[in-house]
């Protein structure tokens, strides 16, 4: 099994800890302590040894930070975890606030807190500008410090060292050797003479080169420096890249060596401050040789527009995907779910992955969430939280596999039996918003931004909606979560041709159920219309090819087009997975894509 489901951590952990933590911070002279969910290289997921936010409060989720003062304590999530984070941490410890509606600095305005100290490595340039700058005027001071929590974290495990492969090119589409060279051209282009990097997918997308160093995501943790003239200084343990042959333009130094390469750097350096740890800044300018240019990471784009070797090699793995998770729901179907747990679930899923003997990973821990777990969006059973599946409930399914060909992440929420009309109707609102976003049609400039409210609309409608983005960017062989593409209300960068993005509308009944129906999409050029104005369009291609469940739809809130959108999508389900499946699922599938 690639998931656990072991207890992560448990409430009462978190005071002795706290408690040890405050020690350090009298002993160091510092009002408050920040511990974000953030590792050196400000990934959305971290290893074990960087999970401090985690081994010191309870709390699992992938973004948040607490604030620790010497009187009291807080915990920053936004909407998707405030259900996770009071069922995780300790509320006589922890006060729970809602971020961003009140973020860090304003949360500190209301303390006596005045030395405030952080790890430079865990916050980034532009978070630490920011903080400063809401602070300082209130006569509050950040202060740059060793981790404390590594003080008195004595079990921490080891850093990962897993081994390192290459990324075929029949696969890639594009050599390293071109990326470094295009690199190059866009690190002049900026007036710089070296480019720092420290995001692992986009130091792992440069050099065709993938990892296990984060579980679920195949990148390799390393920091880099590649300079003008296309000599790479990469800084990771060597012994990972033995099976690689050598490459004359990258010398590879131990990761302890990083601090002072950045130190001795010369000439114009651009930084991404968005992304660069603020010990990198600092590091810099305590050599005094570098000036610093800030930009975006010139990887990010290129990497987010995949080459038509990416994008065929996602289809073939979500053809792939689509026919395990037809077994699985043919699967379920014929058990009585009374007699399944979450548990249950989650293996079986994972063993008809498994059992397309292509299966690298899961692209994370899958979400199996029954009744009212389905409310909590980014749920995890755990033996302590698995629940028994139950008659007339819901099940939210959300999980993905990690092929060599693509990275694939599908949600669908299942009928137990008969469901209340309620549920029903915020299922049909659910894919009403799925498919106005499958069937968008747009010019080019739009964003993700633009088209979030079309997969909104139908639950706006009823007085509903959800607090997570309807769309991340998804990589090929590369993390499942991928910018900077989004469809989000908060995303300003215009989508084009070659981006695969999720569409994945849900709704969330605390307590009681959760909905969510998500496909993966890609952009590409849309068709010319006979009586358009001739202006560049584009729209989406669906990757993901499995039912959705006919039984949750109210057939008549449907409109007309919409029905057709759900019965041509279940026939060409029918003919791309039929192919490819048991005779048993066959014949479940027979039935699940009947026209509506």
């Amino acid at each position: 099994m690639f998931q656990s489901f072991e207890v992560a951590s448990r409430p009462e952990q978190a005071a002795p800890r706290i408690t040890q933590l405050r020690t350090q911070m009298r002993e160091t002279g510092l009002d408050a302590f920040l511990v974000p969910r953030a590792d050196a290289h400000q990934g959305e997921y971290v290893a074990d040894c960087d999970a401090r936010l985690s081994w010191l409060t309870g709390f699992t989720g992938s973004a948040g930070s607490a604030a620790i003062l010497h009187d009291r304590a807080a915990l920053f999530v936004d909407g998707r975890y405030r259900v996770q984070v009071r069922s995780q941490c300790d509320a006589e410890v922890f006060d729970f606030i809602d971020w961003p509606e009140t973020t860090v600095a304003a949360w500190f305005k209301g303390t006596e807190a005045e030395k405030i100290g952080f790890d430079p490595w865990l916050h980034t340039v532009t978070e630490v500008r920011k903080l400063r700058e809401d602070l300082t005027p209130v006569g509050k001071t950040l202060v740059a410090s060793p981790n404390l929590v590594d003080r008195i974290w004595t079990d921490r495990p080891a850093r990962p060292e897993a081994p390192v492969s290459a990324q075929p090119i029949e696969l890639t589409g594009r050599s390293s050797t071109e990326k470094v060279d295009a690199l190059c051209e866009d690190i002049k282009a900026a007036g710089a003479d070296a480019h720092v990097m420290t995001l692992p997918d986009s130091i792992s997308w440069l050099l065709n080169i993938r990892g296990a160093d984060i579980a679920h995501n195949p990148v390799v943790q390393a920091f880099a420096v590649v300079h003008a003239n296309g000599t790479i200084a990469l800084f990771d343990a060597p012994e990972k890249y033995a099976s690689l042959g050598p490459d004359p333009r990258i010398t590879i130094a131990p990761r302890s060596e990083f601090s002072n390469y950045l130190k001795g750097l010369s000439g114009k350096v651009l930084i991404s401050p968005t992304d660069a740890p603020h010990a990198v800044l600092s590091l810099m300018r305590d050599g005094e040789a570098a000036e610093i240019i800030e930009g975006d990471d010139p990887c990010a784009l290129p990497k987010a527009c995949k080459t038509q070797a990416e994008i065929a090699g996602s289809r073939e793995a979500h053809l792939r995907d689509g026919a395990a998770m037809v077994e699985f729901l043919a699967w379920l179907a014929s058990n009585d779910p009374d007699g399944l747990t979450e548990i249950d679930v989650v293996k079986k899923l994972e063993g008809f992955r498994a059992a397309t003997n292509h299966l690298k990973d899961i692209s994370f821990e899958t979400i199996a969430g029954a009744g009212p777990n389905g409310a909590i969006v980014h749920y995890r059973v755990s033996e302590d939280s698995n629940r028994a599946l139950k008659e007339g409930e819901l099940l939210l399914v959300d999980s993905g596999g990690q092929y060599v060909d693509g990275t694939t992440d599908i949600t669908r929420t299942v009928a137990l039996g008969d469901v209340a009309g309620d549920a029903r109707r915020a299922f049909t609102a659910v894919l009403q918003g799925m498919i106005a976003l499958s069937t968008a049609r747009f010019p080019r400039g739009v964003s993700g931004a633009h088209l979030d409210s079309l997969a909104r609309a139908p639950l706006w409608r009823m007085g509903r909606d959800y607090d997570h983005g309807t769309g991340h960017g998804v990589g090929a062989y590369l993390s499942v979560h991928e910018g900077p593409q989004r469809i989000s209300r908060i995303s300003q960068l215009p989508l084009q041709e070659g981006m695969i993005l999720s569409n994945e509308p849900g709704y969330y009944r605390t307590g009681e159920y959760g909905i969510r129906i998500e496909n993966l999409i890609t952009v590409r050029a849309a068709p010319p219309i006979g009586d358009g104005d001739d202006r560049d369009h584009l729209d989406f291609e669906t990757l993901t090819f499995v039912p959705i469940d006919r039984s949750l739809i109210l057939a008549d809130e449907l409109a007309p087009w919409e029905r057709d959108w759900l019965d041509d999508y279940h026939q060409e389900v029918w003919e791309k997975i039929a192919p490819r499946v048991s005779d048993a699922a066959k014949e479940w599938l027979r039935q699940a894509v009947a026209p509506l």
